[in-house]
């Protein structure tokens, strides 16, 4: 691999998904991985709730952990469970482990939960920037709800999305999934394969999830994956992301 110098034209956007105490240990190596890298421009994905368990507030210590990486400069994210019709089902299968929570909801319902979200996190003094719905899956009028919320951005797989008026920025994300061992072969070799792909593209985006550093191959992908990008890109927030824009 050789190495260049960094270009400040192609940026890179790193955030850590799934931040919730259930993942703490994790968590912890994904920061010192992270740290290691000199990584400073994070974006945690927070959970409120994962799947009726392990509330924040139930959580002070953990919440202090986050609060402090907030005070660092890291930019905070909310991300909040329903049943899903066949179709729904249908639609997220293979991509995600009922974490597409916000896929059935009505504009009504989304809008109760996010704001109990806000809520929450305004109780614990965690100030999210965006908020992004779990597996990137929605339903409709998600974008006015958020609107009225006032949340800056959110994402889905492909793009960064400014909320105020809706414009995507094209951001293709690199991810891992660690659930088997089928799913880790197959996206450790998606990535190697991506990662020079996508090398041409201004934004891109690397998506961390706590399991992916309990699994070795995938692990060693993801810091093979940082040296790369590291080394021909600069890194940057959602927040600059969304001013540039």
């Amino acid at each position: 691999m050789s190495e260049t110098d960094p270009s400040p034209d192609r940026r890179l956007l790193v955030a850590l998904h799934d931040v919730t105490p259930v993942h703490e240990p994790r968590i912890h190596k994904a920061h010192a991985l992270l740290d290691e890298f000199g990584v400073r421009d994070v974006a945690l994905f927070v959970v409120p709730q994962w799947h009726g368990t392990a509330d924040l507030p139930d959580h002070p210590d953990f919440v202090a952990q986050v609060r402090a990486k907030q005070h660092e400069g890291a930019e905070v994210h909310d991300e909040a469970e329903s049943e899903r019709t066949a179709m729904q089902h249908l639609r997220a299968f293979g991509r995600t482990d009922r974490e597409a929570e916000f896929l059935s909801l009505s504009p009504i319902e989304a809008n109760r939960r996010i704001g109990e979200g806000l809520d929450m996190f305004e109780g614990l003094g965690l100030d999210p920037v965006g908020f992004v719905p779990p597996a990137w899956f929605h339903g409709e009028g998600l974008g006015d709800v958020l609107r009225r919320r006032g949340f800056n951005v959110s994402e889905d797989a492909w793009s960064v999305i400014r909320v105020a008026d809706g414009q995507r920025i094209r951001a293709p994300a690199v991810q891992w999934s660690a659930r088997t061992r089928y799913r880790a072969i197959a996206s450790v070799t998606i990535a190697a394969i991506r990662l020079p792909l996508e090398q041409g593209r201004s934004l891109l985006r690397l998506a961390i999830h706590p399991p992916d550093l309990e699994v070795p191959m995938v692990a060693d992908s993801l810091r093979r994956a940082l040296e790369y990008l590291l080394a021909r890109r600069t890194t940057t927030t959602y927040r600059a992301v969304i001013e540039a824009a």
